[in-house]
């Protein structure tokens, strides 16, 4: 279903919520204290969450990584890739149906046999250029995430857990499962809808389902790691913010109507970087961005590049970095073109390849990565790294980037920190526009 971000926005805004970022609590467990028990020398993991990007369309023609500088339509038309700025005042649709489209596959089950030719079949909003999806964004404007990239570690076979967009792949990001929910809720992004806010469902053959309520009674990364006294925290936007679509866990009851909602839940997102500067940081830490900091088409924004770099900065200049692993990906591929075929695993994935970035003291310099991972695999990274179980199929099945000799390497001696401060590019002014598919 296409739905406005304003619409969606002013439906958040009128609803009550939100929690508030300051001190850390004197009865949270001290990050030193889980380093003995952790599987390895990281006792905090960063996991920071961009929107909307395909592999090729942030990092075609990068060295050692697979991409493709053209595509076909459905009419076996061979399209070359066109350079689209970071920042556009259009934004092209990423729901379900639209990854259907775009894969243009065959067999019984929707989206399986990809032949990866329906791009031109895809929509977008007014102002898109002609072959729009058949786009990457020129390297000299993301130089942040290409140096990050050329620092540490870069993975080329990363897919999105879910083959929709924002609202379920934020799911994943939590609790590896969203209870087969499909799209995005009909109005507010979770709990505070109430009973009558509804959300589309697949069934096991990729078929729509019944609604059912978009707040969600299963178990979180945030439950478990409660239960094990590791500490937590999830900075994203106040619920009366614009920022509001991508707080994954006002759609987890779980939380949303717990403690952790006002303790572990702390907006503005740069909260974060005051935390770290006095002397805290959780063991589990997300972090989602402002719509102007995104990375999100559509906005007229570029600000995201300069965002992700001074949350690395901040960790890799302050006594964490030692003990720190961070994560950057981007929750699904915002209908951008990319040539590689998701494999099919069960009826909500993989969805297209999207980027991973990971950076730590015990990664290797330069390093391309070809092992298969998902937005679970972050996840079961955690899982593994805190003596935490896995939650549901997804990150049962992902792949731990630990056991990857080309993404962490716990024998090296543990690397000096690179700064990516001296990079960053004044950010544009974000202007208000329509977004198709969800946020």
């Amino acid at each position: 279903m296409r739905r406005s971000t304003t619409a969606l926005l002013l439906a958040l805004a009128a609803c009550n919520g939100g929690a508030s970022g300051g001190a850390p609590e004197a009865t949270r467990p001290a990050a030193a204290r889980l380093i003995a028990r952790a599987a390895s020398p990281i006792a905090h993991v960063i996991f920071v969450v961009q929107e909307n990007r395909s592999f090729n369309n942030l990092f075609l023609g990068y060295p050692g990584a697979t991409t493709q500088n053209y595509g076909y339509d459905t009419k076996g038309d061979k399209i070359a890739l066109q350079a689209e700025d970071l920042a556009t005042n259009w934004d092209i649709e990423h729901a379900s149906r639209t990854f259907f489209a775009a894969c243009n596959g065959r067999g019984k089950i929707p989206g399986t046999h990809c032949r990866m030719n329906g791009w031109n079949n895809e929509i977008a909003s007014i102002g898109a250029p002609r072959n729009f999806a058949y786009s990457y964004v020129p390297e000299n404007e993301i130089k942040q995430y290409w140096e990050m990239a050329q620092q540490y570690v870069l993975a080329d076979n990363m897919f999105s857990s879910n083959i929709d967009g924002s609202f379920i792949a934020h799911q994943y990001s939590v609790a590896a499962y969203a209870g087969h929910a499909a799209d995005y809720p009909q109005t507010n992004w979770g709990c505070p809808g109430g009973k009558t806010d509804k959300i589309n469902t697949f069934t096991d053959k990729r078929t729509y389902g019944k609604l059912i309520r978009a707040c969600f009674d299963i178990p979180t990364l945030g439950n478990e790691a409660d239960a094990a006294g590791v500490s937590w925290r999830y900075y994203t936007g106040s619920l009366s913010s614009t920022d509001a679509l991508w707080s994954a866990y006002q759609a987890d009851s779980r939380i949303y109507k717990t403690p952790d909602w006002t303790n572990d839940v702390v907006n503005p997102q740069s909260q974060f970087l005051t935390d770290v500067a006095n002397g805290y940081l959780a063991n589990i830490t997300w972090i989602t961005p402002t719509l102007q900091n995104s990375d999100h088409p559509g906005l007229l924004a570029n600000g995201g590049p300069a965002w992700v770099s001074s949350i690395v900065d901040a960790v890799g200049k302050s006594k964490f970095w030692q003990s720190s692993a961070i994560f950057i990906l981007w929750d699904d591929w915002g209908g951008w073109f990319d040539p590689v075929k998701p494999p099919y695993v069960d009826y909500d994935g993989l969805g297209f390849r999207i980027p991973l970035i990971m950076i730590s003291p015990y990664s290797p310099t330069g390093r391309v990565t070809h092992a298969q991972y998902e937005i679970a695999s972050v996840l079961r990274y955690i899982e593994d790294n805190f003596g935490l179980a896995p939650m549901a199929a997804a990150d049962a099945r992902a792949n731990d980037p630990a056991a990857d000799p080309d993404a962490f390497n716990y024998a090296q001696k543990a690397r000096r920190f690179h700064a990516f401060d001296a990079l960053r590019p004044r950010a544009l002014r974000s202007r208000r526009t329509t977004l198709l598919g969800d946020d």
